[in-house]
């Protein structure tokens, strides 16, 4: 959520955040409503005091004086209440729209509609060349039994897996080594819940406009989440926090549930686009200071590129568009990793830096060293993903035996075993 102020002062920056990012809001609107807000609220104020002088003035009236006081003092009771009913209804429309406000890009992103305007910074890394025919991820898991896709599809519905023997086993083994390596960079392992009220998806940005991709529980009033962001974000709520506290950096864990409502039918196959998945990820609340943003910009996407690295993986670095950043980010980043039974790069990790965006939303403030109340900065990162990242490790991997190669970096959490 944007600060009214700036929306005030720096109207055309916002209308062009919206046209570039593609968002459907009415800056004007939110100007209108600002204003028509801040009218009631002053009548409203001056009501309460006419009818405070009132209060203080019946000593010394006569009788028939304190009769016309009190009709007076009626009137005004009843011109506060209207007052009171259209300063919610008014700020509770001026919350709506702002809700839908873009944050602003920074300087460096790409502008386009979508992906396909995403500019590839770097490439580590080379794709293998394989002098026998290669199998895909699917191929491979039947050939080892380590999966059973088809019957839990049936009991779970599509985008559905159960992962078995030595493959569950790395799973697991990928996912406590990415915990492992945040540990010793200096961030806070939490496993937090995957569900949340609905207000947690409002204060990350993703409700309203992200709704249709949750799981809802509806008799319990909760939604399935869809990122262990959702449920961190939250724990400072409302909280002020001293400057001494920051930065706060969380390496979170928790299974994570999408309908993946808009992807059609791209990536249907075997585990790339699943509907429950588990996720490390990156999580930082740093000052007010765009330069201590993107400084964590920076470590956040290096963490990534390590644990990518790690694997032993090729993978390219993408700068994200306007259009494919999302509503809140002032930059993104997506690393994407090879995979060679679709010929391309594959997004498995992404990096985003939201400046104040998501604070205003949630309420997260701290004391700088003057005293003064400030809105933190937020910042997010995919550690891993699982099982989106076995499709890559498996199939870049493989030998003409149709056995895997164990990274070093994982061959330690599996007996030592390099096969």
């Amino acid at each position: 959520m944007m600060s009214l102020e700036l929306i005030r002062s720096a109207p055309d920056r916002l209308r062009q955040a919206a046209r570039v990012k593609g968002v459907d809001v009415d800056i004007d609107a939110i100007l209108d409503l600002d204003a028509r807000t801040r009218a009631v609220r002053q009548a409203l104020e001056d009501l309460r005091a006419q009818r405070n002088r009132l209060s203080d003035g019946f000593r010394g009236l006569s009788e028939a004086e304190r009769q016309q006081q009190r009709q007076r003092a009626s009137e005004l009771g009843a011109g506060i209440q209207d007052r009171e009913r259209e300063l919610v209804r008014l700020e509770g429309e001026l919350r709506g729209l702002l809700l839908l406000t873009p944050n602003i890009p920074w300087s460096g992103a790409p502008i386009g509609p979508d992906e396909s305007a995403n500019i590839v910074v770097r490439q580590v890394g080379r794709p293998p060349s394989f002098d026998f025919t290669p199998l895909d991820h699917v191929e491979l898991m039947a050939r080892h039994d380590w999966a059973d896709l088809s019957a839990v599809s049936r009991i779970c519905g599509a985008r559905t897996y159960a992962l078995k023997g030595r493959l569950a086993l790395l799973e697991q083994a990928i996912l406590f080594h990415a915990s492992q390596t945040l540990q010793k960079k200096g961030f806070s392992l939490i496993s937090v819940p995957a569900i949340a009220r609905p207000e947690a998806f409002v204060n990350t940005g993703h409700f309203p406009l992200g709704r249709d991709d949750a799981f809802e529980l509806p008799r319990e009033g909760l939604f399935l989440a869809g990122t262990s962001e959702i449920v961190v974000n939250s724990l400072h709520s409302g909280q002020v926090l001293d400057h001494t506290q920051l930065p706060i950096l969380y390496c979170a864990f928790s299974p994570c549930f999408r309908r993946e409502a808009g992807s059609g039918g791209r990536d249907v196959r075997g585990l790339l686009r699943v509907h429950q998945f588990y996720k490390v990820e990156q999580y930082v609340i740093c000052r007010d200071d765009p330069a201590e943003s993107a400084l964590w910009h920076d470590r956040l996407l290096e963490n990534a590129e390590s644990i990518v690295q790690s694997f032993e993986l090729p993978y390219q670095v993408v700068e994200c568009s306007t259009g494919d950043m999302g509503v809140g980010k002032v930059r993104m980043n997506d690393i994407e990793t090879w995979v060679p039974s679709l010929g391309r790069y594959r997004e498995t990790h992404s990096c985003s830096t939201l400046h104040g965006w998501q604070a205003r939303r949630a309420n997260i403030r701290y004391r700088d060293a003057d005293g003064r109340i400030r809105f933190v900065h937020t910042l997010n990162n995919t550690a891993i993903a699982t099982p989106r990242i076995l499709v890559p490790l498996l199939e870049n991997h493989q030998d003409a035996n149709g056995m895997v190669r164990l990274p070093a970096a994982l061959s330690r959490y599996m007996d030592g075993e390099r096969l």
